[in-house]
């Protein structure tokens, strides 16, 4: 039996050429169905009453929950940028008026100075009267108000020299460094 079919039909080049062309108009009509898809949105489907209709709509609904939560936690980043400069303003105008009612005292200073606080019977430092010292040094008859203190770790120089820091000897200290005087 013989057939009637050209010898050209297939060559191994006829078959390669063929095979690229279905493999173009599959692509086309694949990119011509997605474009399709894109354009028309699907009509929603009825609710089902099975199991699986009920898994759709709960996972629908999760993953509209966390959407809008994402969202959420979005908006309140980006406001959060705006309310931090309204509190800085708003700490940087309270300090100024703070510092011009201070000023405004005719007879209260601040004054500098390094006046060591005693220690009281409980162990903790009583700086009253090193708060009063560094007034009357300044000139102030008045006590006054410590603004600022500062503390220092103590050691005999035996404990320096053996490289620790702390040890047997040591003590804390605390001095006032800023006093308001009136």
């Amino acid at each position: 039996m013989t057939s009637n079919v050209p010898s050209h039909f297939l060559s191994k080049e006829f078959r390669a050429r063929a095979a690229g062309c279905v493999l173009a108009a599959a692509f086309v009509l694949c990119s011509a169905l997605a474009a399709a898809q894109d354009a028309a949105k699907p009509a929603p489907r009825p609710q089902q009453d099975d199991f699986f209709g009920a898994i759709s709509r709960w996972w629908n609904q999760s993953t509209e929950t966390w959407n809008s939560g994402v969202s959420d936690v979005r908006k309140r980043f980006e406001n959060f940028g705006n309310e931090a400069g309204v509190a800085a303003r708003t700490t940087v105008d309270n300090a100024k008026s703070a510092a011009d009612a201070v000023a405004r005292l005719p007879s209260a200073r601040v004054v500098r100075g390094h006046e060591k606080c005693k220690n009281a019977p409980n162990g903790a430092p009583d700086c009253v009267a090193a708060t009063v010292a560094l007034c009357k040094s300044k000139g102030f008859d008045n006590g006054g108000s410590s603004l600022d203190m500062t503390t220092a770790e103590v050691c005999p120089a035996q404990v320096y020299l053996s490289g620790r820091s702390d040890g047997e000897g040591c003590h804390t200290e605390t001095f006032v460094s800023r006093v308001l005087c009136q």
